[in-house]
């Protein structure tokens, strides 16, 4: 074998298959656009799980995208987000960063054409994907970026989608925007744009998803719960013999995500012991004792940048937790299994809402901000409230097949000493739903 051919086949991620992997991906080591490891696709085809199609996925957002944009009689949608952006383009930039430092956006016109800004450097980031027609720079509206002259970088970008929105949007001024720094919205008002709500278009756009997102959504909910295993393997040996913090635990959920091709993690909800009351302590410097609760919540960005978001308590000793904790988790379980039930096309939002399962009243004051709410690349639209906290009208939606939701639990005793959170990720399908969690509960916890 030559040098060269020994090249060609070192630089492949999978040296088994030809030019491209399983999702349509080049199959080179160096290619441009994060996708996952081989840990992940071997893990997945031991699993039997298919991968997604990408280029049919990304087709999918393309067209649920547009579509919006003219069922609204808009010229346009324009987004500064980092997940919309991922949503409508499938790449990536520094999205963390870019979550303060908004120097990304992109176009999407009514006919479809679609134009990034991107950092001056990295125009190529997008170029895998046929549907982005033009890479251009120059969305950086902010302060730090662009100091006292910001106002004359948000004009020129203005005129630049004037210009775009004249061409492929019918001259039509209504504009959707999601998020805009200041100078960029009174740059885009003075030329003649009425700017509408962007968010509503996108996150309406990415409630459904289409057959190849759910087919990332499973990988990726396996990958999640492969690495929740090794973090759960980890605390269990680790906590009884040696000094272990939460953040020693915690890490380790970080590190096997993104083994497997993950991109990051939204939070630190990890807590042990009394710190778990209240909820909401992230996790920090604390030394985990033998005979504690520990609770965690993913909210995990993973592969295909899906977002897996489940939650589980786990008891860790060789004794038994007190018997208030396990009614705790036992009421809790049965509070997301019930609500699960209630899932399937055509139910109202609002009809979650008043007829779910009730908390026993010691668990009300602390329960959970929501009692569902979606998921994909992160937590999105809809949010199911519980009825004291539901506002009539915000969300009269019916639920449809490919919308997923988190169900959620917090069982929380005022003034006590532990938490119990539990979360499971459900489909909802043309019949009814199915929960793409498998993840198992603690045996201890659930008295069993």
């Amino acid at each position: 074998m030559s040098r060269e051919q020994r090249y060609r086949e070192r630089r492949k991620i999978d040296p088994a298959r030809g030019s491209y992997l399983a999702d349509g991906s080049p199959n080179n080591d160096d290619r441009v656009e994060i996708g996952p490891t081989q840990i992940a696709f071997r893990e997945w085809q031991q699993a039997g799980l298919q991968v997604p199609d990408l280029s049919a996925m990304r087709e999918h957002r393309w067209k649920r995208l547009t579509q919006h944009i003219v069922d609204r009689d808009y010229g346009a949608l324009l987004v500064f987000d980092p997940l919309n952006i991922r949503y409508a383009t499938d790449s990536t930039n520094m999205q963390l960063w870019n979550t303060h430092n908004p120097f990304r956006a992109v176009l999407l016109c009514a006919d479809g054409y679609m134009v990034i800004w991107d950092y001056k450097n990295s125009p190529f980031l997008s170029t895998f994907n046929p549907l982005v027609k033009e890479q251009r720079s120059g969305a950086d509206l902010f302060y730090f970026d662009r100091g006292d002259k910001v106002g004359v970088a948000a004009t020129k970008f203005a005129k630049e989608v004037t210009d775009l929105v004249a061409e492929h949007g019918g001259g039509n001024k209504r504009l959707a925007v999601d998020k805009i720094m200041l100078h960029g919205l009174r740059a885009l008002e003075a030329q003649g744009f009425e700017v509408m709500d962007g968010e509503e278009v996108t996150e309406k756009s990415r409630s459904i998803k289409g057959p190849d997102e759910i087919l990332a959504m499973r990988c990726a909910s396996h990958a999640c719960e492969t690495a929740v295993k090794s973090m759960e393997d980890f605390a269990r040996t680790n906590i009884p013999i040696t000094d272990t913090s939460e953040d020693d635990v915690w890490a380790v959920l970080h590190a096997e995500n993104i083994r497997r091709g993950g991109e990051w993690i939204e939070t630190r909800l990890l807590a042990s012991g009394p710190r778990t009351n209240p909820w909401f302590q992230e996790c920090g410097q604390r030394i985990i004792q033998n005979n504690e609760i520990l609770s965690f919540d993913t909210d995990l960005v993973g592969s295909y940048g899906i977002c897996v978001d489940i939650s589980r308590s786990w008891w860790i000793g060789d004794q038994s937790p007190p018997t208030d904790m396990v009614a705790a988790m036992q009421h809790a379980h049965e509070h997301i299994m019930t609500n699960m039930e209630m899932l399937k096309p055509g139910v109202n939002i609002q009809e979650l809402s008043r007829n779910c399962h009730t908390l026993h009243p010691q668990y009300q004051k602390q329960k959970y901000g929501c009692l569902m709410h979606g998921v994909g690349l992160c937590d999105e639209w809809p949010l199911v409230a519980y009825p004291d906290k539901m506002v009539e009208g915000a969300y009269d939606y019916e639920l449809q097949a490919g919308m997923v939701l988190c169900v959620e639990a917090l069982v929380s005793p005022e003034g006590g000493d532990f938490s119990i959170k539990l979360e499971d990720q459900v489909l909802v399908t043309e019949n009814g739903y199915e929960n793409l969690t498998r993840y198992p509960f603690d045996d201890k916890l659930m008295g069993r």
